[in-house]
């Protein structure tokens, strides 16, 4: 078979393979949500309301129902792409919900995954390519430390030095509410400030970003790091990079142009489950930095008892990691022409 065949035979099997994991995680979650102790209704109304009302809601929300069909009616809702209504958001669609704090999600993820990058690479190849020094060992320490620092424990320092101590940066949210706030059809406020030619705004959003961002980024980057450094450091004892020395080809050229673009390519594995991962669990950092993202909305659904914005956002963000992971296969084919499937 060749490889081009068995390259489209994988995508396939992926495909169809793919709407069997939706359905078993949709499924997980809608009976994790209501084997869970507390009750929607409660959550709405208080523990404290009369018996009557909380009878007449929960009909009202289909939650007197048997569960059996309270799934059934879901799944045949989720096949029309009816993700439902929230119950704590005034009758707001889920997809509503998606639309409107999603955008913030992905502009955290795609600046702490750029800082991540440039912060990993770079400490990455410093180590690699001074083995045995204390730069070596500093990578070394960096990439551990980074790996297990928990991320609301570090945010919350930094908060506390930078935002509270030494008022360099805001603490919380997006975009001051005395300005008005960057409109367009992206929803990410740099990119339709400098649409709009507005660069005040844009400066404000990168300034609203920047701690939170930081925080995330040096913390990935450690990932990058130790992938970056074992394969580097392999690959700069390959063959061709010894020929390459023979010839006489300078270090910083044989490790730039020979071995790092070699090293890289399983960054390209991690950079987009990272990033399918940031979209669909940046909870930490959203709720540490009361960032208004899609992961801190989900968070409040949780804590509220909304069944269809939790099962809604969830199924979403396991679409999102689906399809990068199949992005990404099928982009290491066409990057490196020995892997096959």
């Amino acid at each position: 078979m060749s490889r081009s065949s068995s390259l489209r035979d994988y995508v396939l099997t992926r495909l169809v393979l793919a709407p069997l994991m939706l359905w078993l995680i949709t499924t997980l979650v809608f009976l994790l949500l209501r084997a869970t102790p507390g009750d929607p209704v409660d959550a709405l109304l208080g523990p404290r309301a009369p018996q009557a009302a909380k009878e007449e809601l929960r009909q009202q929300l289909g939650l007197n129902q048997p569960v059996w069909w309270q799934y059934l009616d879901y799944m045949g809702s989720l096949l029309r792409l009816d993700l439902g209504k929230s119950l704590t958001s005034q009758g707001q669609s889920v997809w509503e919900i998606i639309q409107k704090f999603f955008p913030a999600t992905v502009e955290l993820a795609l600046y702490s995954l750029a800082i991540a990058l440039v912060v990993g690479i770079a400490i990455g190849v410093v180590s690699a390519s001074r083995p045995n020094t204390p730069l070596d060992l500093g990578g070394r320490l960096f990439g551990i430390l980074t790996y297990s620092i928990p991320m609301f424990w570090l945010g919350m320092l930094l908060q506390l030095v930078f935002s509270v101590q030494l008022g360099w940066f805001p603490l919380g949210t997006r975009f001051p509410i005395t300005m008005p706030a960057p409109e367009g059809w992206t929803g990410l406020y740099t990119v339709d400030s400098l649409l709009h030619g507005n660069l005040p705004q844009f400066f404000t959003a990168l300034y609203y970003l920047a701690l939170p961002c930081l925080t995330l980024g040096i913390l990935i980057s450690g990932i990058f790091e130790r992938i970056v450094r074992v394969n580097l450091k392999q690959t700069l004892r390959s063959d061709y990079v010894e020929a390459a020395r023979a010839r006489g080809i300078p270090e910083s050229q044989i490790l730039i142009t020979h071995a790092l673009k070699n090293a890289l390519i399983p960054v390209i594995t991690i950079l987009g489950l990272t990033l399918a991962s940031l979209l669909g669990g940046a909870i930490l950092t959203e709720v540490t930095f009361s960032w208004p993202g899609l992961a801190n909305r989900l968070y409040k659904a949780i804590a509220q008892r909304d069944y269809p914005t939790v099962q809604g956002i969830v199924v979403f963000f396991a679409a999102i990691v689906a399809i990068a992971s199949i992005l990404i296969d099928i982009l290491n084919a066409a990057i490196d022409p020995r892997i096959r499937y």
